[in-house]
């Protein structure tokens, strides 16, 4: 499968995204495989638990929107496929482990905000860059970073594109498990091994119960944020922003 590993040993579901020369920026093709295969894990009697990493020094910078013409291209279409791979997470009747190696952007965000454990490095960064291309979060981030950290931070993050350290996340609580660079694989191992072993109908029972008493407003968000981001990607802020993310310059926003 183009740009994503997939592996399945010992109940466990393994999605690598692997394009570590973009820091594992999503393709189309990588988002609707990754959302497909989580959709899919649920009938699944071999998959008692759902992996999600990367390669590289990032998990995942969130939708590749590299390009000289990305403005012309990018558009709602890659936001409904963002909100696929979060219903997917959070709709799963089964736990989703995401091991974040690194920088976390974007959908990359978004989508390892939406596991229910979230095992971080100390060199990961967590980052709502959407302000930085004249765009706003989505994936549902609205919902899931608020809930986590509360409304200062989230609107820290957001308004100002403020990354968290793996160790600020932890912290913070936006993150369940924090390791050393070196011990990611042991530490994601012990949990994956201890989700794998529990009982399915408890934890799928646990996991809906969690969610509706932090995340009620998940759809809602969804909603929103699909609204807002389509009005702003018509705007000429929005492509400005792209066009200096690609040329490497500051963006020169003017309200229009």
């Amino acid at each position: 499968m183009a740009d994503l590993d997939v592996l399945v040993e010992g109940g466990v579901l393994q999605l690598t995204l692997n394009r570590p020369d973009v820091f594992n920026a999503m393709t189309a093709e990588m988002a609707d495989d990754v959302a497909r295969l989580v959709e899919e894990a649920t009938a699944r009697d071999d998959v008692r638990v759902v992996l999600v990493t990367g390669t590289g020094p990032a998990f995942s910078t969130g939708a590749d929107i590299s390009g000289a013409d990305a403005h012309e291209h990018f558009d709602v279409t890659a936001l409904d496929r963002a909100n696929r791979i979060i219903r997917a997470i959070v709709n799963l009747d089964k736990p989703v482990v995401a091991a974040v190696n690194g920088v976390a952007a974007g959908v990359g965000c978004s989508a390892a905000l939406a596991a229910d454990i979230v095992v971080a490095t100390e060199s990961a960064s967590f980052l709502l860059a959407f302000a930085r291309i004249g765009l706003m979060p989505d994936g549902g981030t609205s919902a899931t970073v608020a809930a986590s950290v509360g409304r200062a931070r989230a609107m820290r993050m957001a308004l100002l594109g403020e990354p968290l350290s793996g160790r600020e996340a932890y912290e913070a609580g936006l993150v369940s498990h924090l390791a050393s660079d070196a011990d990611l694989h042991d530490v994601v191992e012990s949990v994956v091994r201890r989700v794998a072993r529990g009982a399915p109908l408890a934890q799928a029972a646990t996991k809906k119960a969690v969610n509706a008493a932090t995340l009620p407003g998940l759809e809602a968000a969804l909603d929103r944020e699909r609204t807002g981001q389509t009005i702003l990607l018509r705007t000429d802020d929005a492509a400005e922003g792209m066009r200096a993310f690609n040329q490497q310059r500051h963006p020169e926003f003017r309200g229009r």
